[in-house]
Parts: structure tokens; sequence; C-alpha cells
């Protein structure tokens, strides 16, 4: 399952969650990266206090039985080493496959349920806890700290996260050989394609009935590394959205985007034969020559450790295709 990104305002998510449950059955920050983090400044030792965007947590100590509702929370403590760790992550913490999974309902979650895990530390993110404030009030009588993950606004935000997780875990230093090793392969994946003369241009696809991103966004900032820009930049309500408006497929069509960039191959089963049979979609240029881009929704929607998959994959469609 999907999580949307949490800069997406509250009313935002819940129209694009509604419409994407409704079709498909499924599934605000100014950016960790404009804030100081103790996590950047701080030893592995405990106890320790992370000052984040969403607030200040407080661990005592080394913890041993981390619960995630967060599937990209869950994704990192993987990628820092702290999986040995993790005692119990929600439904739709479907990667790394050794994640403990659980009936744990992020969107719905249960106090007594998570309680019953006896953790020290829980992991969330707003992107799929609307009430994460509200979670994480119910279980401080249960002295549990909550570590919220703020949707970044860009790549920088990632790496800041990555540090909280380290310092929350004891696992700042390989956290921080993770923040080396994304920013490596980015740079790797930048440098090989060469730079556009103009900006390619992209409709990324939320769901099927068109939410989709403008450059302003987490993935949007991805993209543009590649010299790309959404042509939702100019939609009615891209700013109001939050950046993720609702297009129209007269938009769509009139923009005539070089690329079409698919989030919804899984929840929404769209691929570039479901595109292509879209009413008038055949003359986009981007469906004729075959500049349809399908991702995995759950890379697509996840701003950890497999954001080098999806700049990958985007990149390697656009040095295909002599860009």
């Amino acid at each position: 399952m999907r999580a949307f990104p949490r800069g997406l305002p509250a009313v935002a998510v819940a129209a694009v969650l509604a419409v994407t449950m409704a079709a498909c059955g499924s599934t605000g920050s100014s950016g960790p990266g404009a804030h100081a983090s103790t996590a950047a400044h701080a030893g592995s030792g405990f106890p320790a206090t992370i000052v984040t965007p969403a607030g200040t947590v407080h661990v005592a100590r080394r913890p041993h039985a981390i619960v995630s509702l967060s599937p990209v929370g869950t994704e990192m403590l993987y990628a820092i080493g702290a999986g040995s760790q993790v005692k119990a992550v929600s439904s739709d913490s479907d990667y790394p496959p050794q994640a403990p999974r659980t009936k744990l309902n992020a969107y719905e979650p249960n106090i007594e349920a998570i309680v019953a895990e006896k953790p020290d530390l829980v992991i969330i993110s707003p992107g799929t806890i609307p009430a994460a404030k509200q979670l994480a009030a119910k279980l401080a009588p249960f002295s549990i700290p909550v570590l919220d993950l703020v949707t970044p606004s860009g790549v920088s935000g990632t790496y800041t996260e990555f540090d909280e997780l380290g310092q929350a875990t004891g696992h700042l230093a390989q956290a921080r050989q993770e923040d080396a090793r994304i920013r490596a392969r980015l740079a790797a994946i930048v440098a090989s394609v060469p730079k556009p003369a103009k900006p390619i241009t992209y409709y990324y696809e939320l769901d099927q009935t068109y939410y989709s991103i403008t450059s302003d966004t987490f993935v949007g900032r991805l993209l543009g590394m590649l010299g790309m820009k959404s042509i939702a930049d100019s939609a009615s309500g891209a700013a109001s959205s939050g950046g993720y408006p609702q297009l129209s497929p007269e938009f769509i069509l009139k923009a005539n985007p070089d690329y079409i960039i698919l989030a919804d191959t899984i929840c929404c089963h769209q691929s570039a034969a479901t595109v292509a049979k879209r009413p008038g979609w055949s003359s986009l240029s981007a469906v004729r020559e075959g500049h349809i881009i399908p991702l995995n929704d759950d890379i697509a929607s996840r701003w950890g450790p497999r954001i080098t998959d999806l700049l990958a994959a985007v990149a390697a469609v656009i040095r295909r295709d002599g860009g």
C-alpha cells in the first residue's frame, strides 16, 4: 500500500486516498532539511534527544522493540542496520520482505494492540497515519517515545531523517554511511543522463483519476535532478493542493508531455496499454513514441533508500530514448 507524501495537505490526502480506494480498492512542512536535528551533531549514546520538524523526541535507552507504523520508516530502519531491533511493523510495511509484518493498521491504529507489543520506540509518518499527533499523545501515558517522519520537501530531508533514526536507534554511523551511499548513487544516475537543452516535461500519475505532482514536491525535486519539469506546475489549484493537484484529461492532452510516469501500476493496474486506450491519448507524443515509464507504486511514493531505484528507472528510459 502506498504511503502518500506527508507534504500533501490533510484535505488533499483525504481526497487522493478517497478516490484511490474507490477506484482501485487499495491503497507541510518546510522540509526536514530546513531544521537542525541534534542527530547531525550528537553521538550514538543514550539517552538521546532528537529534534525533528514534528517535535522533540526523547529516547531513554537503545531500543530493542521497535514498532514501525511507517512503510518508509521500516525501509530506513533496515537500511541502517536496525532491523534486528524491529519487533513489529504495520500490515502495509511490505519491504524488506523479512520485516515482521503484523495486523497493525497504520490508517486506523489500535492503541491496545500497539502497547501489547511492548515497544520502546514507535515510528510513524502522517502519510500513513492522518492522526499522527493524536497517536503520539495517546501513547505518551505509556512512556513510549514516538518518532514522526515528516515527508521531506527535498532529498536533503531524507538524509536528515536517516540521521534522526540513526540517533534514535544507536546506528548513527550506519545512517551516515547510508546517506553517503544514496548521495553517490544519485550523483552517478544524474551524470549518466545528458543535460537537456530544455526541461523534459512529464505527467506523473498518482492514480487514474489524474491526481499528479508538481515540480515542488519531493518526487518533483528528485526528477528535477534529471532536468525534468511537471506539466502540473501550471495547473489550476497546484499551489492550494500543496503540489498535488487533480488534473483533467483535457489539460494533459493539451500539455502533451514528453513523458508519462505511472505511479499507479499496482493499485490501479495502469500500464502503457491502458493509457493508450484512453480517449484521445493515442495522439500524445509520449504514447506514440513509447515514452511511458511504469513504476512500482511503493517505490514511487516512499522517500527512503529506494529513491535511487525510482530515479534510476526514469533515467534508464531517458538514456534509452537518447534524451
